[in-house]
This record gives structure tokens, C-alpha cells and sequence, in this order.
């Protein structure tokens, strides 16, 4: 069931929907309208090296369990 972005174009509102299936008509939350246009979603990526997104849990590789020394060695990564 993924969820897609939609633009109403009576009320100009853009929104996040969940769609469970191809008889499952979207309505704008905003106005109630069905006139919509799915928009072009790009999901979000981890960069490393001091980029946006460096933030999320990045370990260096490791023979043991999980993806690195410390808390990473045993699979549960941290911010690094």
C-alpha cells in the first residue's frame, strides 16, 4: 500500500495519501475535490562525508555481526 503525493487543483493543496488499492478513489482532505494530479515524489537518501543527511547511521564494514565495532558490532547502529 504505498502512499503518494497529490495536488488538488480547485483548492491548491498538495498532500500525502495512502492508496490501498487501484478502486481506491483519493480525495483532496482540504476540500473533499477528486481533481488531482499525482506529483513526482523522490525519496530521500543517506549521504556521508559531512552532507545533508550525514546524520543517519553510517558504519564502516566489520567481519563480526552487524556493520562495524562498538554499538555497530552488534547491529544496532549509531550516528557516525
Amino acid at each position: 500500500m504505498p502512499i503518494y503525493e497529490y495536488h488538488c487543483e480547485p483548492c491548491d493543496h498538495t498532500f500525502e495519501t495512502l492508496v490501498r488499492g487501484q478502486g481506491d478513489t483519493p480525495h483532496c482532505p482540504q476540500c473533499g475535490g477528486i481533481d488531482l494530479h499525482k506529483q513526482f515524489s523522490v525519496p530521500a537518501s543517506a549521504q556521508a562525508g559531512g552532507r545533508p543527511g550525514s546524520s543517519l547511521p553510517v558504519c564502516g564494514p566489520s567481519p563480526s555481526f552487524g556493520c562495524g565495532s562498538g554499538p555497530c558490532g552488534s547491529g544496532m547502529c549509531s550516528s557516525g
